[in-house]
């Protein structure tokens, strides 16, 4: 098997290294885009509710969640224009069993990866981006100049607008009224032509929500899911990493095998030698 040469470059330099977990916590309640039904968790069996002979007893759950609630990924098949998916393939055929026959979430990769980290919020010299602030392509080239970082071909390049620290301001998050920050089809395409993976992002959707506009329009997932076919993750938390000024790691991430799915939850992790 060839290995690929940044990622041969990040491994030989992690001997012993740094963890950075960047999921946010699973939980009844959370942030969760109207779009899409949110997390709940119930115990389905209590402690105490069947002993065993030698007094041990087993406690389990029922989850329910939508497969884009919490830090998770799309698939290719979450996304079409004009009736068509990734590659020009029929959107109402490919679902016509109930789930997607192409591009479901099964077929999404594990990540084994150089990460990069933009941290436009640091590099703007504030803590936070305004809500329905747009992150164009000047600006991530700008918070890589300034990391002294460059992106690749391969990388998972995740962008930081600390937009994550309202996480658990459901209302505010989602900013279905003030907006969300975040990049526009001008940086997704510059992201795309320097031949990325898949792009992340700490909030509900990577791309920029103008104020009072939610979800109506997505440019960015129709370039990049539809149009390029690259993934993109959502609602990471960068902040451990942005205060450490990490900006490159190993990318590790592993989505689930659902079959036909549109998308998957995630625990990415970022490692450094560090």
């Amino acid at each position: 098997m060839n290995q690929n040469p940044a990622l041969a470059s990040v491994l030989a330099s992690l001997s012993a290294g740094t963890v950075y977990d960047l999921a946010q916590t699973l939980q009844t309640g959370m942030a969760c885009s109207p779009n899409h039904p949110g997390f709940r968790l119930a115990l389905q069996r209590r402690h105490g509710d069947q002993n065993r002979a030698d007094g041990t007893s087993s406690a389990s759950e029922l989850i329910i969640t939508g497969g884009h609630v919490g830090t998770h990924i799309d698939a290719l098949s979450h996304f079409s224009d004009g009736g068509c998916l990734h590659g020009g393939v029929d959107a109402a055929a490919a679902q016509q069993t109930g789930r997607f026959t192409t591009h479901g979430a099964e077929t999404i990769p594990p990540f084994l990866c150089r990460g990069v980290l933009l941290d436009v919020a640091a590099n703007a010299g504030v803590e936070v981006l305004d809500p329905g602030a747009p992150v164009d392509a000047a600006s991530l080239q700008a918070a890589a100049a300034s990391s002294g970082v460059e992106v690749r071909a391969g990388d998972v390049v995740v962008i930081r607008t600390g937009w994550s620290r309202f996480f658990s301001d459901p209302q505010r998050f989602l900013g279905l009224h003030d907006g969300v920050p975040g990049i526009t089809t001008d940086a997704a395409t510059w992201l795309a032509d320097s031949g990325v993976v898949a792009v992340g992002g700490d909030t509900t959707s990577v791309e920029q929500i103008p104020a009072g506009q939610g979800h109506s329009l997505l440019p960015v997932h129709r370039l990049l899911l539809v149009e390029r076919g690259i993934y993109l993750l959502e609602m990471l938390d960068l902040e451990k990493l942005a205060a450490d000024k990490v900006a490159e790691f190993l990318f590790v991430a592993i989505p689930l095998k659902i079959l036909g799915g549109t998308g998957s939850p995630l625990r990415p992790l970022a490692v450094t030698a560090q």
